[in-house]
């Protein structure tokens, strides 16, 4: 089978794999139809690794995608029992433990025996066929095509983070960086009744996209970003800040936005791994500051956002490039050319 495999940074080679075997016993075999890239694959294919996590061999990177199972091993898992083969399904790609204590304190997505799609050691979906947990596959409605089941990940993310703020009707916002992550979050916000969201950002397509989709658009490129949202808000600020960018300078940025007694949630991802802010603006202000770490438990609701048109998961998607032509797409993504939002790979 065809594969997608990142041998060093920015050294993305498709090449031939072998199949993978038949599936064990609670797992199914799925054909990947559609998947996205994402900004922690971005990292990856830029440096070779994300965060302490250090690709060691050549590894296939993807996480976000969608597909339809072509056989299944059937065992105790009750969902299982719901899939056959032929289904249509959207994939979660982390594979908790669900023994160790984060797990059983119903958190998922801190589990300290993670294992994750694209993510060293564990190769990730840009392949033709992959193997996964039963319990990870999430049946996709009749109206929902591979492209959103495959969106249905980061969408998971940022809902996940408008959960942390415990963001509600009235409440104002800000949104560091118009990536799909911040264009998903500015939706969901919305939906929340959150209202006004400003959103930051020096792309101007993307300014544009996220005015489409309900923001106020500050224009980053032009400076005075500070000024104009402490005019806007009569001095205030905000009562909740999303840094969704690289977490470098926007994350002090995202702390002088917020009010006194605010919240500031940081879902972007430093490429160096540091964090940096001024520490007295934070605690002057009393910030609540809280790491948001991928999802749990957000496919069902995600399915039916999306399902029912409250949030537009297509309007993200800017390019599509077949499997072949992966490498291509990751070097137009990682350096932002030709008005790139969110690429998708079509199998």
């Amino acid at each position: 089978m065809k594969a997608v495999r990142l041998h060093g940074p920015k050294d993305l080679r498709v090449e031939e794999l072998p199949e993978p075997g038949p599936p064990t016993k609670g797992h199914v075999t799925i054909r990947v139809s559609a998947a996205g890239i994402c900004g922690s694959d971005l990292h990856t294919y830029l440096d070779g690794r994300i965060g302490a996590t250090v690709n060691e061999a050549p590894l296939v990177l993807g996480h976000e995608f969608a597909g339809v199972i072509e056989s299944i091993a059937y065992g105790d898992d009750v969902r299982a029992r719901d899939l056959a083969p032929g289904t249509r399904v959207a994939v979660d790609p982390a594979q908790p433990c669900g023994s160790c204590e984060p797990c059983l304190r119903g958190h998922p997505n801190l589990c300290a025996r993670l294992r994750f799609c694209g993510l060293f050691p564990d190769d990730g979906c840009f392949r033709e066929r992959i193997v996964m947990p039963a319990h990870c596959c999430h049946p996709l409605p009749a109206n929902l095509d591979a492209e959103s089941g495959a969106l249905l990940e980061p969408l998971g993310v940022a809902l996940h983070a408008l959960e942390l703020a415990k963001s509600s009707r009235g409440d104002t916002a800000v949104i560091v960086g118009a990536g799909p992550i911040g264009l998903l979050i500015l939706q969901a916000a919305r939906h929340a009744g959150v209202d006004p969201v400003y959103v930051i950002e020096h792309l101007p397509w993307r300014l544009r996209l996220a005015e489409e989709l309900g923001g106020i658009p500050v224009d980053a490129s032009e400076g005075g970003q500070l000024q104009r949202i402490s005019v806007a808000t009569a001095g205030r600020g905000v009562d909740v800040a999303f840094e969704a960018a690289w977490a470098d300078e926007s994350v002090q940025l995202a702390v002088e936005l917020t009010r006194p007694g605010g919240r500031l949630v940081l879902v972007g991802i430093p490429r160096e791994d540091t964090l940096t802010l001024k520490h007295s603006a934070a605690r002057r202000k009393g910030l609540t500051v809280l790491f948001s770490r991928r999802m749990k438990h957000t496919y069902p609701r995600a399915i039916q956002l999306v399902e029912q048109g409250t949030i537009n998961v297509k309007a993200l998607i800017s390019h599509r490039f077949p499997l072949a032509e992966a490498p291509q797409a990751f070097a137009l993504n990682s350096e932002y050319r030709d008005q790139v939002v969110k690429v998708m790979i079509q199998f």
